[in-house]
This record gives C-alpha cells, sequence and structure tokens, in this order.
C-alpha cells in the first residue's frame, strides 16, 4: 500500500475506496491513474479478504476488477506498463495465502542443463575426473538440480557452510535448516576444476568446483544435532562416512538419477497440485498404516486450514536409519494404499531426501524444501527426526522440541504448522483423539512397531485396525 502511494501521489485512496472491488468504481475512475489505484486497492482487499477466511484470491479478484473495464482503458494501461504492476501487486496476494508457496528465497532453482552441446562441453571439461556418488550424495545432487533445495545453486562453500551451521541461515539471512556438502578425500580435486558426478554408473551432473575447505565437524554435530556423541546416527555420517575435505561449487544437471520410485519436480508437484486452495505436506519415512492415515486426513480440518485445502504425502525414500525399511519397499506400499483409498483430496509424491536425524533442525530443512515443493502447511509430528542412542537408547531430542521451534520459524518461512493429532484406536469408536478416548473413558487398543515387525515376520495375522491389508500384503512379499 506504502508503494503504491508513492509511485501514484496523486491518489488520494479512502478506505472505501480500497475495499471496493465493484466494477462501476473502475468506470468511474477519472483517469488511468485512479483507475490503476483502484485496481491494486482491489487486488490488497481480496488479499485482506482471504486472510479472514474469504476464499476469492488476488488473481480472482484482477480478473473481476478489469472484466468491466473499457478496452481502449485497459490497453492504454497495459501500454504503460501498469497492467504489470497491477498483476504482480495481484500474484503478490495469491503467493501470500494461495496454495503454491512462493520458493524459499523468491525463486525455483532449475540447474538442468538441456542444450546437448553444452552438455558435452561440460562433461569433457572434467577431463576424465569422475566422483561416484553414495546414495545420500546422489539424492542431495537431485534435489539441487530439480530446485528443491532452493536458492541454492550448488553445494556450499565455507562461507555458507559456517553461517547455516552456526546460525540456521545463509550469509543473506534467508533460513536454511541444514549444510548442503560434498565431501571428498581426493587431493586432486582442485578449485578452478570441474569433476563428473555419476551414480550406479549414470552421469547425473557436472560440478564447477569454486573452493575446497577443512569443515569443523565437532561444531557441525553439535549445532545441527544438538550432540556431537557418534551414538546419533547422524553423527556417525558426518564423522564416519563423510571424507575430511568440502568442496563448495555450482551444479549443472544433466540426468535425474535413474529410481524405481520415480521423484517428481517441485516443478512437476506445483502443477499437479490443485490451484488456489491450501497444501499441507505429511512427511514420513515409514509405511502409512491407519493411525498415520487418520492424522492426515484430519489435519485437513485444521483451524488454519481451508476448507477445499488438499493433502500432499511427500514421504523420503532415501536413505533413512539402518533399520527403516527399504524405500523401494515403502515406495510400493505407498503405491497400492494410493489406489486403495484413491481419495480425491490426498495427493502423493516422492522425495529423494536422505535423513539425518536431527530433530528440530530437520523439521525445518523440510518445510523449507515443501514450500519448494508448493506446499502452505506441515504437519510437525511428535518427536519429528528424532533419534535414539545406539546404545541405552536413550532419545537425543524432546517430544517437541521440533514442533517448538517450526512454529517459532512458522511466519519466517511462510509455511503454516498443523500439529500432528495423538490418534488412538478404540474398541467403542475406532479412531478418535486421545482426549477424546480420556474423556469418554474409552478401551484403548496398541500395537508397538516392534511387536508389528515381530508379527510381520513370524506371519501371524496384523490386526486390521492397525494396518491396511495392502500395505501388510507387500511388506510380507519384501
Amino acid at each position: 500500500g506504502r508503494e503504491g502511494r508513492r509511485i501514484f501521489p496523486p491518489l488520494r485512496v479512502t478506505e472505501e475506496s480500497s475495499q471496493s472491488l465493484g466494477v462501476g468504481a473502475l468506470r468511474g475512475a477519472e483517469n488511468e491513474n485512479e483507475m490503476l489505484g483502484r485496481v491494486v486497492c482491489g487486488a490488497l482487499s481480496a488479499l485482506a479478504r482471504r486472510s479472514a477466511g474469504r476464499t476469492l484470491g488476488g488473481g480472482a479478484a484482477m480478473s473481476r476488477c478489469l472484466a468491466g473495464v473499457a478496452p481502449s482503458s485497459r490497453r492504454d494501461v497495459e501500454t504503460r506498463g501498469s497492467f504489470c504492476f497491477s498483476s504482480l501487486v495481484a500474484e503478490v496476494a495469491t503467493r501470500e495465502v494461495g496454495a503454491t508457496a512462493a520458493p524459499h528465497g523468491g525463486k525455483l532453482s532449475d540447474l538442468m542443463v538441456t542444450d546437448e552441446a553444452e552438455r558435452k562441453a561440460l562433461v569433457a571439461a572434467c577431463e576424465g575426473r569422475v566422483i561416484e556418488l553414495s546414495d545420500r550424495n546422489a539424492c542431495d545432487v537431485e534435489l539441487l538440480m530439480v530446485g528443491g533445495f532452493s536458492p541454492l545453486d550448488g553445494f556450499m562453500n565455507e562461507e555458507e557452510y559456517k553461517s547455516v551451521v552456526e546460525t540456521m541461515r545463509l550469509p543473506s539471512g534467508l533460513l536454511f535448516g541444514l549444510p548442503v556438502v560434498m565431501d571428498t578425500d581426493d587431493a586432486s580435486l582442485a578449485p578452478g576444476t570441474k569433476v563428473l558426478l555419476t551414480y550406479n554408473g549414470q552421469d547425473l551432473a557436472v560440478m564447477e568446483i569454486e573452493s575446497t575447505y577443512k569443515p569443523n565437524k565437532p561444531l557441525e554435530a553439535k549445532r545441527c544435532y544438538g550432540t556431537s556423541s557418534l551414538e546419533h546416527p547422524g553423527v556417525q555420517m558426518i564423522s564416519m562416512e563423510r571424507g575430511g575435505t568440502y568442496m563448495g561449487g555450482k551444479i549443472f544437471g544433466l540426468e535425474k538419477p535413474a529410481r524405481v520410485f520415480p521423484c517428481k519436480t517441485p516443478a512437476e508437484v506445483r502443477e499437479m497440485l490443485p490451484a488456489n486452495c491450501d497444501v499441507v505436506a505429511f512427511q514420513c519415512r515409514n509405511p502409512v498404516h491407519k493411525a498415520h492415515y487418520e492424522l492426515f486426513t484430519r489435519a485437513l480440518d485444521a483451524e488454519n486450514v481451508s476448507s477445499d485445502g488438499v493433502v500432499l504425502v511427500h514421504p523420503t525414500c532415501g536413505p533413512t536409519q539402518d533399520d527403516d525399511i527399504p524405500g523401494v519397499v515403502r515406495y510400493r506400499t505407498y503405491e497400492v494404499l494410493k489406489e486403495e483409498t484413491a481419495n480425491p483430496r490426498v495427493n502423493w509424491a516422492y522425495l529423494p531426501y536422505s535423513m539425518h536425524m536431527a530433530g528440530p533442525r530437520e523439521a525445518i530443512q523440510h518445510m523449507i524444501i515443501r514450500k519448494n515443493y508448493g506446499c502452505t502447511h506441515f504437519i510437525i509430528g511428535r518427536d519429528m527426526a528424532g533419534s535414539k542412542s545406539c546404545l541405552d537408547g536413550e532419545d537425543f531430542y524432546g517430544a517437541y522440541d521440533a514442533q517448538d521451534l517450526a512454529k517459532e520459524m512458522s511466519e519466517e518461512l511462510g509455511v503454516k504448522t498443523v500439529p500432528s493429532l495423538n490418534i488412538v484406536y478404540t474398541e467403542e469408536e475406532g479412531y478418535v483423539t486421545a482426549d477424546v478416548a480420556s474423556e469418554k473413558n474409552l478401551h484403548i487398543k496398541k500395537l508397538s512397531g516392534t511387536k508389528f515387525r515381530q508379527m510381520l515376520r513370524a506371519g501371524e495375522d496384523i490386526p486390521e485396525w492397525f494396518a491396511f491389508k495392502s500395505v501388510v500384503k507387500v511388506l510380507r512379499r519384501g
């Protein structure tokens, strides 16, 4: 509003005119500046109305306002670029409250090189230098190439790495949960050179090495994982799996990894999602059982989710913990469940992400990634991305640490949090929230994950109240 007044000082914008979306108001404008001012105010008014619970978005307001403007007047505005300005305001209004969130940092990165001659030249410039990627690094390369890690255009340099480790922000001040780095022990990989990144023999990308540096791994562990203990799987990963040198530099994408489970890009997911409605992301790294399904479908009833909102079930199919079910098997369970439920308000896509089990910091990373995939809301589960000591089983994080940090950063990130409901199964009423079960003194039935896996391995019948038959069938096949 202040910017509009600065650009168009002759306007005397009143509260009444700013609330007006009527065509008559536009027809009565004395000049094109005033007409434009009212269009802009109409778009901003639509934003306010939508925030208050109305369904009219900025884009719809623009269309409705301009519908009654005489073509000659509209052309006059367009030729001076004014229509572009008012459209931008409408777009901002839609991004603020609509279904498809603006990418993190404002622009979706796309690092894929499509020109064949340029691709060949990039590979030739590597002069035989090759890094065969680990499963984890291949996930990072893919997310960089397709924009899942927007606004990054490559692996972090030392300044970016230190900034994210110490402040959870990029040097620009933009929030970023965890560092995204490429490691090596090969001293021949020097700044100014290019290296071909392959995975299972497939050429994925070329990295232009801009810098190499020695990371402070104890500090990285302490700040990112909250501990420097090797009892934490993430600390084990950075200490025992990663090389001693990190490299920063741009990525030039050649091909996405060939996977059994297809992973849509952020642009493809955004295109798949319905327009002008809230999108609630559900992150998981395990098969979806009935309690999970109840949880994410009931999330659509949350007070901060619009009545026409949808869910995006977006499981991570990359490496997780050693005792987790393999990603390919998990993918098959999701596919059969998608077919069985056929819920029009539930969308499915798969994320090539490697879990760090970093608790609160990883919750922020997940919110940023889902924002890039077009989500407006994110379900924060109890002890999300949590981990236990490999020696004594003690939790590294509090049950609500991730929820607390996510709520604190929600407004700045532009992604609303939806707390994970505590869903329980009761003999009398089926699935209800735990507080309802307590109030009504209902009889709760429980089955732990450990017991479920034991029953699965032993070929015992799995209770239908706990798991979907189709999912159990896939898990038994392995």
